[in-house]
């Protein structure tokens, strides 16, 4: 008798996603600016004769179109306060009202669909005050179908009215929508909905810990539907009771604690240790693409810390230890690093998910975060290249280092991670600020090749001391610009950075030089001297031109540059 009973309360049950559906519109949650636009509208008699409800998965837009049929056609005159179960509103809720019409547009797609549509607006409804069409996922519907359905919904007749549903508002026709009144349903916050999961536990009889539905809530990303279908999930696999070290394991999360313990082991530079962690938390059961995306959760925790403390403490979905621990690596880890850690974890997560092994890819990500904790950040470097010549250079501090500094002293005061490669000691006083001191380096130290490169192959753009930015001429090799970085240090005993720039810069030395030359034989041949000269003497030519010796030569050209011709 017990399994008889055990298999007619199997057949009968309904899951929670449809048994709290809402049933009046105070009951949806999280949406009270549609419903007072609503309530507003319905009141003053402005209703449209068309509504676009755009949002996430689960955020109840069937659910709030089948609420608007149910207004239109509530009591005596249209309205949103319904406290009372009307002869039409069981049959609208349960989508098998006459008047009614839901239609999935991703089945039918079509203009011989939307020509039924057409057909059947001209008669009136049959029981209900008005004939309501519900198109569901109508960003579907072909371009055609779009096209068919315009006039209709332009000027309908007084008792039909279009409400349209979809989750890529995108890829509806303007045209479309400059004809509906749009509403945009938000997606909720995992605060908001772990207090209506609670509600919800509290009217099923189970005990559910906060932590438990702060982690589904989470899970959700913002669709009630997608939290009440764990939730139910969570209440099978407890036996009637949620709680959170099952909740981890059903959704092969992790306890937050060894996220955090994870987080501190990178930014610690320990590879060995990431591995050994990773690696027993795969063994628990966690999933590594899961992993590495709790562990980018937690790195865009401790920037919010950062950034915005008391809105990030606000957050009640987190919980005590995140809390905690969170605001001390928040004071010890700069933005720089954060913000390179959250960019290698998205890349790494889409690695993880794609790889034939998980968990290889996942080990990969760690070892190069670990790698990546004892480089310096971007205002660091820039330090070092702007300090060559400092002989008293303030010493790098490793990630390990500030991990356990408890002094409490904000990052930026105390230098950033550290740059391994140590810069040499500078042997060079002067300061390298136009291309000119480059060229006459390379003439003093007697290198040939280098002078001829510079004075050839290079567009100069612009130099300072340790930086020069060039761009190439077609005929350079692509190791050119490395090569000069190297010999520049070699000669200067600072590190120098080569930008390479796609186009632009001044015209190589040598055809600066060129053109100059040219244009001094141009000038001579000109000159009316010159020309009584060779009209005198038949077949005579201009061999050299010398300057005067008061005279400057021309831009690009040197007194050591008038060679015979």
């Amino acid at each position: 008798m017990d399994d008889t009973q055990s298999g007619a309360n199997a057949a009968g049950y309904r899951v929670l996603a449809r048994k709290y559906r809402p049933r009046t519109f105070p009951d949806l949650i999280g949406q009270e600016a549609m419903v007072r636009t609503l309530t507003n509208a319905f009141a003053s008699g402005r209703i449209a004769q068309g509504f676009m409800l755009t949002g996430v998965r689960g955020v109840g837009k069937t659910t709030t179109a089948r609420l608007i049929a149910r207004a239109l056609n509530y009591g005596g005159r249209p309205a949103i306060d319904m406290p009372e179960m009307g002869p039409h509103c069981e049959p609208i809720l349960e989508s098998r009202h006459m008047d009614v019409i839901e239609m999935d547009a991703a089945s039918n797609t079509g203009v011989d669909n939307m020509r039924e549509i057409i057909d059947s607006v001209r008669y009136a409804p049959v029981h209900a005050r008005y004939k309501v069409y519900i198109i569901d996922e109508v960003h579907m519907l072909s371009k055609n179908a779009f096209n068919a359905l315009l006039k209709t919904l332009e000027e309908p007749p007084p008792h039909v009215k279009f409400i349209f549903a979809t989750t890529e508002i995108n890829k509806v026709p303007v045209t479309i929508l400059s004809r509906c009144q749009r509403f945009d349903l938000k997606r909720l916050d995992a605060a908001l909905l772990a207090s209506h999961y609670g509600a919800i536990a509290v009217r099923e009889g189970v005990e559910a810990e906060a932590d438990a539905l702060a982690m589904i809530a989470r899970a959700a990303e913002g669709s009630v539907r997608d939290g009440l279908s764990l939730l139910d999930q969570a209440i099978a696999y407890g036996e009637g009771k949620v709680k959170a070290a099952d909740v981890a394991a059903m959704l092969g999360l992790m306890d937050r604690s060894r996220i955090i313990g994870l987080f501190e082991t990178v930014m610690a530079g320990d590879a060995k240790g990431a591995i050994g962690e990773i690696e027993a938390q795969h063994r628990d059961g966690g999933d590594p693409a899961t992993i590495l995306g709790d562990l980018a959760d937690y790195v865009h925790w401790v920037t919010r810390l950062k950034v915005v403390k008391e809105g990030a403490l606000a957050d009640s979905s987190r919980t005590e230890a995140e809390k905690t621990r969170g605001a001390g690596h928040a004071q010890t880890c700069g933005i720089a690093h954060l913000t390179r850690a959250w960019s290698m974890l998205l890349k790494g997560i889409r690695e993880a998910e794609l790889h034939s092994d998980p968990l290889m890819a996942a080990e990969m990500v760690l070892i190069r975060l670990c790698h990546a904790a004892d480089l310096p950040g971007g205002e660091e470097l820039a330090k070092i290249v702007k300090q060559p010549q400092s002989s008293e250079r303030v010493a790098p501090v490793s990630a390990r280092e500030l991990l356990r500094d408890t002094s409490g002293a904000p990052v930026e005061s105390r230098g950033a991670l550290a740059v391994k490669p140590q810069v040499p000691a500078p042997t060079e006083t002067r300061a390298f600020t136009s291309f000119g001191d480059l060229v006459a380096l390379a003439t003093e130290k007697r290198d040939i090749k280098l002078k001829t490169d510079l004075e050839t192959l290079i567009r100069p753009i612009r130099v300072a001391p340790g930086q020069f930015e060039l761009a190439l001429e077609p005929g350079a090799h692509a190791g050119l610009a490395n090569e000069i970085g190297r010999k520049l240090e070699a000669f200067t005993g600072m590190r120098w950075i080569v930008m390479v720039a796609k186009d632009g810069g001044d015209k190589p030395v040598s055809r600066q030089r060129q053109e100059a030359r040219d244009n001094l034989f141009f000038t001579a041949r000109e000159h009316p001297d010159v020309q009584a000269v060779l009209k005198r003497f038949p077949g005579a030519e201009i061999i050299d031109v010398k300057l005067p010796d008061d005279s400057p030569p021309p831009p690009g050209m040197s007194e050591s540059d008038e060679e015979p011709r």
